[in-house]
């Protein structure tokens, strides 16, 4: 499916994109043709931020006291138990307390496919849903890039799912207040992956992508079939980078992201292959036609996040809010973080699901 709309917009932009583990929106800084760029003036120094290196993966980019405190928020929600699940309107919780500590009284939290929500007293009640039907939830912090006001904040989560153990990646994205409190988030993962239990009827969008033909042996050959060498991703990539999402240019998109696995949604494996990775792409945009504006980005020393975001209308007939979160590695590996729910239901059988998930 191919989008044919403008690709540039120009502002801040404010779009829904996330799930049942909540969170927000987006700030962007853009030129007039739609691309981000580079803040101008010297960067704060880093700072060291004790207590939040050791409980990530990696930690890179201009990490200031506000992203210093943001993250170790987040870190304490993660690892904060939930005890007894809060009940309905219960957001003294400690847990939740806990959760609300990483917003601003006035932040926004859209949830995907949903209306924005604004404030502690709604926030707090989605939380209080959230943890009704995943009261295990945990998570620790796996690679994470500040660049000041922006936190992206990969992390590995873990929860119980109608008796099933399931664990999943999520990028948590945030821009900041100057007291490091939370005033637009977007939370990127696949809702399929964390619910599926509860929706036997419905099938992975990527089954049966793999590595196939001559190209997924080793050798030599195998080298020459995993496309160019990595190299880094920088702000003039942005503006043809959108547009390679934007009209579908598979070639683009591959070629750009160099020869690293990727690692996606609904992949039984990673893709090494440049044909495995077109046959992902391939079936995406079979699926969904996108229209995509530039969100933030975040530049660490060997790991960058670009933010894509915007809407998708899926053959399902349905347009709804949609974004995707890409991951380039120090090794040329490239991550996309993002939610096939709309694309493989309609909005009647995700409330199907969910009552399902809210029974006992």
């Amino acid at each position: 499916m191919r989008s044919t709309q403008v690709l540039g917009r120009a502002g801040a932009v404010t779009v829904a994109m996330v799930s049942g583990i909540a969170f927000g929106t987006v700030h962007t800084n853009t030129d007039a043709g739609g691309a981000l760029h580079a803040t101008a003036g010297a960067a704060p120094a880093s700072v060291a931020c004790a207590g939040v290196r050791e409980k990530v993966g990696t930690l890179e980019g201009t990490i200031t006291p506000n992203a210093c405190a943001f993250m170790k928020r987040q870190i304490a929600f993660g690892e904060t138990p939930t005890g007894t699940p809060p009940q309905p309107g219960e957001v003294g919780h400690p847990r939740v307390t806990a959760y609300l500590d990483i917003f601003d009284p006035e932040a926004t939290l859209w949830e995907a496919g949903g209306n924005p929500q604004r404030g502690h007293a709604v926030i707090g009640n989605s939380i209080v849903g959230s943890l009704g039907l995943v009261p295990d939830l945990r998570y620790r912090g796996t690679e994470v890039v500040a660049n000041g006001a922006v936190v992206m904040f990969g992390q590995w989560n873990e929860a119980t799912v109608k008796g099933h153990k399931v664990g999943y990646p999520q990028v948590a994205r945030n821009v900041l207040s100057d007291d490091g409190k939370t005033i637009q988030a977007r939370r990127y993962y696949d809702r399929y992956t964390v619910f599926r239990s509860a929706a036997p009827e419905l099938r992975n969008l990527f089954e049966g992508v793999a590595d196939t033909g001559p190209d997924a042996d080793t050798g030599p050959a195998a080298d020459a079939g995993r496309g160019p060498a990595p190299r880094s991703f920088c702000v003039g990539d942005i503006t043809a980078r959108l547009a390679a999402w934007n009209t579908e240019d598979i070639d683009a998109l591959v070629g750009g992201a160099g020869h690293g696995r990727l690692t996606a949604p609904g992949l039984a494996a990673p893709l090494e292959t440049v044909d495995g990775k077109a046959a992902y792409l391939r079936r995406l945009f079979d699926h969904a036609d996108v229209l995509l504006k530039p969100g933030q980005v975040a530049f660490g020393r060997t790991h960058t996040f670009v933010e894509w975001h915007g809407t998708v209308t899926s053959p399902k007939g349905t347009n709804v809010p949609f974004g995707i979160v890409e991951r380039f590695g120090p090794a040329g590996e490239w991550e996309l973080y993002f939610d096939t729910l709309p694309l493989i239901a309609n909005q009647a059988q995700v409330e199907a699901m969910f009552q399902r998930l809210a029974q006992s």
